[in-house]
């Protein structure tokens, strides 16, 4: 099939789950977090809002509520950074994916002073710590590590949480109020699903393409953090559940179970948080925004993204809150033609969401 760039758009937006009303498609936080095998969630209210936004009925509490019955969990999967993943898959994509990073591990250790031996009394200290259900926060986790002679002053007790968690010992169990808290793996998720490799690659490369399609081999690679070599190895592994596509002459790959007919464009506002697999599930992002507007969306180009507003599959606006007591103020800067109605109407399903009142200001 050939699809134009339009068509490929609004193909993508449908992959994304970007608007949630379309028939058939996940209605639980499990069947979300499936859907994509892994969500970006470094940032905990963006991750929360992200589900949400694809959930329409879903609150907060709800979205907390799923987090606590270990419906998705979070952890460090691929390429470094938080994702929630299903509970159940969390250990083989740590296996597949979240060991490549750790590659690096040995140089960024020396660099804070932190020698082998350190490293893993720190896995094994925090082992003992959450060993029985035990459930602990960020501080306390800390405090236990220096406790045991091992020092966490800098940059060091973030390094050791994160080697624990990529080794596979412990995972990010849900906040406690504000605090990030951290729990066993193997207690949080207790009958983890045990792929072959090449099984493993072609679940993932499947809700990848399934999540974010129409891509390349090269957008996989990019999001996995994987080889090329491996990416199209799980394309190949996927096999039938694929399906090949056109976009400007260029090949790409799309669900095979998605309807073999061109999509209608799209034409939603949608208010989206900043680190949303809209954007971050692509190295090529040219189909949902304007280049001219990329120094807008990541300031400084420092890798924390601003929260969008979305018309037609592309960025045109970005938008700040602040949180109150007794409502959510809303800053607009609109980068395009926005509608603005409907753009409050999308921010008013983020207040909703939130259980709150809405206040919006246009910045420009």
């Amino acid at each position: 099939m050939r699809l134009t760039t339009s068509e490929a758009l609004a193909r993508r937006m449908a992959s994304l789950l970007l608007p949630p009303r379309l028939g058939g498609r996940p209605g639980t936080v499990a069947e979300v977090v499936e859907w994509f095998g892994a969500m970006q969630a470094q940032d905990v209210a963006s991750g929360l809002w992200s589900l949400g936004a694809r959930l329409p009925t879903h609150t907060l509490a709800d979205v907390q509520a799923a987090l606590e019955r270990r419906e998705a969990l979070r952890t460090w999967p691929m390429r470094g950074t938080v994702h929630l993943v299903p509970s159940r898959d969390a250990r083989w994509m740590l296996e597949l994916t979240g060991v490549r990073s750790l590659s690096g591990a040995a140089t960024r250790r020396a660099a804070l002073g932190i020698d082998e031996t350190d490293a893993e009394r720190a896995v094994e200290v925090l082992g003992t710590a959450l060993a029985g259900g035990g459930r602990l926060t960020r501080a306390r986790c800390l405090e236990t590590l220096n406790a045991a002679g091992i020092g966490t002053d800098g940059q060091r007790g973030y390094h050791l949480l994160w080697y624990a968690s990529v080794r596979g010992v412990t995972c990010v169990a849900p906040n406690v109020g504000t605090e990030q808290t951290f729990a066993l793996l193997d207690e949080w998720a207790p009958d983890p699903r045990r792929p072959e490799r090449d099984e493993a690659l072609a679940i993932l490369a499947h809700r990848y393409v399934r999540s974010h399609g129409p891509v390349t081999a090269r957008e996989f690679a990019g999001w996995t953090g994987l080889t090329l070599t491996d990416a199209r190895r799980g394309f190949a592994a996927a096999g039938d559940a694929l399906t090949a596509v056109t976009v400007d002459g260029e090949e790409m790959l799309v669900d095979a179970a998605l309807p073999d007919t061109a999509p209608a464009p799209v034409d939603d506002v949608l208010a989206l948080p900043g680190f949303d697999e809209y954007l971050l599930g692509y190295k090529d992002r040219s189909l949902m925004l304007d280049p001219a507007h990329r120094a807008a969306i990541i300031p400084g180009n420092n890798g924390v993204f601003q929260p969008t507003i979305v018309s037609g599959g592309r960025v045109v606006g970005t938008w700040r809150r602040t949180i109150g007591k007794t409502q959510v103020k809303i800053g607009v800067t609109p980068l395009a033609t926005v509608d603005r109605p409907r753009a409050e109407q999308a921010l008013t399903r983020y207040a909703e969401f939130l259980g709150l009142p809405l206040r919006v200001d246009w910045l420009a």
